[in-house]
C-alpha cells in the first residue's frame, strides 16, 4: 500500500509540474519581460539581463531563506497561473461546444443565432450541390453502366463536412460535430444518447472506456491551451512580442480542439454501435421489430426518466 501511495504521489507531482508549473513559469517569464521592457524597449536584451541581475543581487535574494521564499512564491504564482489557464480553458471549451447556447445572455444568444443561420445557409447550399452530384453519378451508372469519376463527389462531400456533418444547430463546427452524433443516433437508431450514455458507459469494457477518456482529456488539454492564449493576450498591451505568441497559441488550440472533438465524436458513435446490444442484454431487453430502430426505442423507453403527474 505504501508503494502504491508513493507512486500515486509521484504521478500527481509530475502532472502538477507538467500541466501547471512549467507553463505557468513560462507565462511568468513573459510577464516579467513585458513589465521590464515595455513597448519602447521590447527587444532590448541587455536591459532585461541588467534588470534581472539587479534583482538577483538584492540582499533578500542572496540568502538561503530568501531564495527558498522566492522559489516558493514563483512556484505558487506559476501554479496559480496554470489554474487560471485551465479555468479559462474550461470556459473556452464550453463556449466552443455551445451545447447550451440557447440559454446564453441575450446579446450572445443573438450573435449565436445569427451564426447558426449563416452556417445553415452554407450547409444547405453545399448539401444541395452534393446530392445533385450523387444523382448525376447514379444516372450515369444506370444509363452507361460505368461509374463516374468520384473526384467531384468527394470534393463536395469534404466541403460539406467542413461546414458540418449534419444540418447545423450550433454556432461552431466543434459543437455541431458532437451534435451530429446525437442526431444520427436518434434518426437512424432511435437512440436518445443523453439518456442512454450514462448507462452504456457502465457496461463498456475497460479498453473502450480508456479510449473515450483519452479523447476527452485531449479535448480538455486543447481547451487549456486556448486558456493560455487568453492569458497571454492582455500582455500585448505592454509588450508587443507577446502578440505572436498569443496568436500562435490560438491557432494551435483551434486546430487541436477541432481534431480532439472529431476523435471524441467518432469514439462516442462507435461505442454506441458496438456495445448497445450489451446494454440491452444487461437490462434483459429483447425488442421486437426491426433491429435498427426497435432496440433504440426499447432502451430509450426503459431509461428515460418519467415525471410524476401533478396531484
Amino acid at each position: 500500500m505504501g508503494g502504491f501511495l508513493t507512486a500515486l504521489g509521484q504521478k500527481l507531482a509530475e502532472r502538477w509540474l507538467t500541466l501547471l508549473v512549467l507553463p505557468g513559469a513560462l507565462f511568468l517569464a513573459v510577464a516579467t519581460a513585458a513589465h521590464t521592457l515595455g513597448q519602447a524597449h521590447a527587444l532590448d536584451r541587455r536591459l532585461l539581463v541588467s534588470r534581472v541581475t539587479e534583482w538577483a543581487e538584492e540582499p533578500a535574494a542572496s540568502t538561503v531563506g530568501g531564495q527558498v521564499v522566492l522559489l516558493g512564491a514563483v512556484l505558487a504564482a506559476a501554479a496559480a497561473a496554470g489554474l487560471a489557464a485551465q479555468g479559462a480553458g474550461a470556459l473556452v471549451q464550453r463556449t466552443v461546444l455551445a451545447a447550451d447556447w440557447h440559454s446564453w445572455p441575450r446579446p450572445l444568444r443573438r450573435g449565436a443565432r445569427a451564426l447558426v443561420a449563416r452556417r445553415r445557409a452554407r450547409w444547405t447550399s453545399t448539401a444541395t450541390r452534393y446530392h445533385r452530384q450523387l444523382d448525376r453519378d447514379a444516372m450515369e451508372l444506370a444509363h452507361s453502366g460505368r461509374r463516374a469519376d468520384p473526384a467531384v463527389r468527394h470534393a463536395l462531400h469534404r466541403a460539406l463536412l467542413r461546414v458540418a456533418a449534419e444540418e447545423p444547430d450550433r454556432p461552431t463546427w466543434s459543437g455541431d460535430r458532437l451534435h451530429a452524433v446525437v442526431v444520427r443516433l436518434e434518426r437512424d437508431h432511435h437512440v436518445d444518447l443523453p439518456f442512454v450514455w450514462p448507462h452504456l458507459w457502465l457496461t463498456l469494457p475497460e479498453t473502450a472506456r480508456a479510449e473515450v477518456t483519452v479523447a476527452e482529456q485531449a479535448l480538455t488539454r486543447a481547451g487549456a491551451l486556448a486558456g493560455w492564449a487568453l492569458l497571454y493576450a492582455p500582455l500585448t498591451m505592454w509588450w508587443w512580442p507577446a502578440a505572436p505568441l498569443a496568436v500562435a497559441l490560438t491557432l494551435v488550440a483551434r486546430h487541436r480542439i477541432r481534431t480532439a472533438t472529431d476523435a471524441y465524436a467518432q469514439l462516442l458513435e462507435a461505442a454506441v454501435h458496438l456495445h448497445l446490444g450489451d446494454l440491452a442484454d444487461q437490462l434483459r431487453i429483447d425488442p421486437p421489430g426491426p433491429p435498427d430502430t426497435a432496440l433504440g426505442d426499447a432502451l430509450t423507453a426503459r431509461l428515460r426518466p418519467r415525471t410524476s403527474p401533478p396531484r
